[in-house]
């Protein structure tokens, strides 16, 4: 999804609380990677995978000049011929530690395979967030989590939409009694994504 669109989508949405939203878990997820520096790891269930918002990440990274949102999308299933790209399996997990930050997407309950590898780890040392429906285990294991009811305004995928739109975005405060970004941010941005070359397809 493009910046017009996901300008377009944010006042659909202007009323709900869902950009907000968005943008404060964005801002942790920016914080985490920024701050740990030890890369970022993306991880959905066994019946989801979020390899969509792998690929805007991606983009995000690419065009805010914010290489550590480059994610490293971890598979349940990888098949022999896989790009290296997408070829990380579950094990991946298992050496995630200090310094990482491992986002987990569940629209439903992960499966206790999952969480106990999540867990592992969140004792050693990963910050763990979450984009889930609302599932009491997922949230004990997050140290942010971003709720998206199933019956909810939006469904998950959106929501992913303005998470990855909003952990590009440069952090600089919009103007006091607004809240749009400065024109001059915006119109740099829109110049640096016209200007940048493309990222890798998924």
């Amino acid at each position: 999804m493009d910046a017009v669109r996901v300008a377009l989508l944010r006042e659909v949405l202007a009323t709900t609380r869902w950009p907000a939203a968005a943008r404060h878990f964005a801002g942790a997820l920016r914080d985490s990677v920024e701050r740990r520096g030890g890369g970022l790891l993306l991880v959905g269930t066994e019946a989801y995978e979020p390899w969509h918002l792998a690929a805007h990440l991606v983009d995000e990274a690419a065009w805010s000049g914010r290489p550590e949102l480059n994610p490293t999308l971890v598979r349940h299933r990888v098949r022999p011929g896989d790009p290296a790209h997408l070829a990380v399996g579950l094990g991946r997990l298992e050496a995630a530690g200090r310094g990482e930050t491992l986002l987990l997407v569940a629209p439903g309950l992960p499966g206790e395979h999952l969480l106990e590898r999540v867990h592992d780890a969140r004792r050693a040392g990963a910050t763990v967030l979450a984009v889930d429906g609302g599932e009491p285990e997922v949230h004990g294991l997050a140290h942010e989590a971003l709720t998206v009811p199933a019956a909810g305004e939006v469904d998950i995928d959106t929501v992913q939409h303005l998470v990855s739109a909003a952990a590009g975005e440069n952090g600089v405060p919009a103007p006091r009694g607004s809240t749009r970004p400065r024109l001059r941010d915006r119109l740099s941005r829109l110049a640096d994504q016209l200007t940048a070359p493309p990222p890798p397809r998924w």
